[in-house]
């Protein structure tokens, strides 16, 4: 017998195996266990999340031949034991068709999808269509269903599936409940490669399953493939490392020294740190982008006390981006996170993203330091207290007099003294903020004074 993936081996056979999509399935197991199932559907979301999946368990919900007898256990869910819960999980149900919406483009394959809608199911309650990746119909076919989705026999339910939900007309819609998936969270896929690896008998770091779950991106079924890929280097211990480099990718280790170099002002460790990820065979622009999602954890966990619900992270991670974001000021935070988000664009286009990356963490590590407000206008003050001859407050009138002296009133030597403390700023003639035909300051050794600047 041929090898089955992963993803076909443990995919949901009923409402309570689908993780993720609690809103989804809540809602369809009330409105059979009320009789008031609709005649017509939408799943949406992005790929693997569960809309094909939710149809055919939604499929056997309906038609399951135990459902509603006595001894049946699970309620609304099918129990996967029925003539037509096993045949709809192998697609071989006559009353259960899966069509693939880029085969049902014309016209034509529309009209003879009605002409058998009249006919009664050979043993199933419903005769059920699953049109997946709906989108792919052309207008004329959907202008063929439009009177048939509204209103089908009373035997017919319609499932549609697709990602892209923009391109269904908007009259397909006002005619069926439309039901939008979301992508599932990393700690919960997680938890289910676990489960899965628990039951294949295969051992496996924390570390590992959790660049698993991340590289899926929100995707249960990207996330078993990559699954059965990583299996396939190692099937006695999924380690951390492996998984790091079969997949390509840097983990979270590697991401939390980069931020940490740049937070620190270190641009030579964070280049290294850079060039162990390459030497590893990272992609750099994937990096590039889980440092973006990096940088904003860091802000969260330092702006927000529970950062449970916030943060998609393991508790180990979040653990170590509350420690650093603890020991940094929240608006270099925020400066760091805008600046690296602006500057991955340059990254992803770059003929050489290792370079572009380098060159910006270089000039985010080098950053200036932030300077107060306040602190600027009271050296501002203190700057023009120098030019009018006046000694700033918190000098106490150490020179030129006391502080208390009327403005324009001499110093020691009788005149105004300078107070620029660059020794080449007291040459004669030197003028200070004096655009042509204004008033400025001119310097001399015998003193600073009023000048107005010709006009040119």
């Amino acid at each position: 017998m041929s090898y089955v993936v992963l993803a076909r081996k443990w995919r949901p056979m009923s409402f309570r195996d689908l993780i993720g999509q609690e809103h989804v399935t809540r809602s369809l197991a009330n409105a059979i266990e009320q009789d008031r199932v609709a005649h017509a559907f939408l799943f949406t979301g992005v790929r693997g999340v569960g809309k094909t999946t939710s149809a055919r368990i939604l499929a056997k919900a309906l038609n399951c031949l135990r459902r509603g007898a006595a001894g049946a256990a699970g309620g609304v869910e099918p129990c996967l034991e029925c003539a037509a819960c096993r045949e709809i999980a192998d697609g071989i149900d006559v009353d259960v068709r899966e069509i693939d919406g880029a085969s049902y483009t014309g016209v034509d394959e529309i009209r003879k999808l009605q002409e058998s809608l009249p006919y009664r199911p050979a043993r199933d309650r419903y005769k059920i269509f699953i049109v997946d990746e709906v989108h792919m119909l052309s207008q004329n076919a959907w202008n063929a269903l439009l009177k048939t989705l509204e209103e089908p026999p009373p035997h017919v339910k319609f499932i549609l599936a697709t990602t892209e939900v923009h391109k269904v007309p908007v009259t397909i819609l006002s005619r069926v409940q439309r039901f939008d998936f979301k992508m599932i969270p990393s700690r919960l896929i997680a938890d289910r490669i676990r489960q899965v690896l628990e039951a294949e008998h295969i051992a496996a770091e924390e570390r590992a399953l959790t660049l698993v779950a991340r590289e899926a991106a929100g995707s249960m079924r990207d996330a078993l493939s990559l699954l059965d890929q990583v299996i396939a280097f190692n099937p006695e211990q999924l380690l951390g490392d492996d998984v790091a480099r079969v997949l390509g990718v840097a983990g979270h280790a590697s991401l939390l020294e980069i931020a940490h170099s740049v937070l620190a002002g270190e641009p030579a460790r964070a280049l290294a740190s850079v060039a162990a990820l390459a030497q590893q065979g990272s992609d750099l622009i994937v990096a590039a982008r889980h440092l973006i999602g990096l940088f904003r954890d860091l802000v969260v966990a330092k702006l927000c006390k529970d950062t449970d619900d916030l943060l998609d992270l393991s508790d180990d991670e979040r653990r170590g981006i509350r420690t650093l974001a603890e020991r940094t000021d929240a608006q270099d935070l925020l400066r760091l996170q805008q600046g690296f988000a602006k500057g991955f664009d340059d990254v992803s286009r770059a003929a050489e993203p290792r370079s572009a990356l380098e060159m910006l963490l270089a000039r985010l590590a080098l950053r200036p330091t932030l300077v107060p407000i306040d602190v600027l206008l009271q050296r501002l003050g203190e700057l023009e207290g120098r030019l009018e001859g006046k000694a700033p407050a918190s000098s106490g009138g150490r020179s030129g007099g006391p502080s208390n002296a009327p403005r324009g009133a001499p110093g020691r030597s009788g005149h105004r003294r300078c107070r620029c403390r660059p020794s080449r700023s007291r040459r004669a003639g030197m003028v200070f903020d004096s655009p042509a035909g204004a008033r400025g300051f001119a310097c001399s050794a015998t003193g600073i004074r009023r000048v107005r600047t010709p006009a040119s």
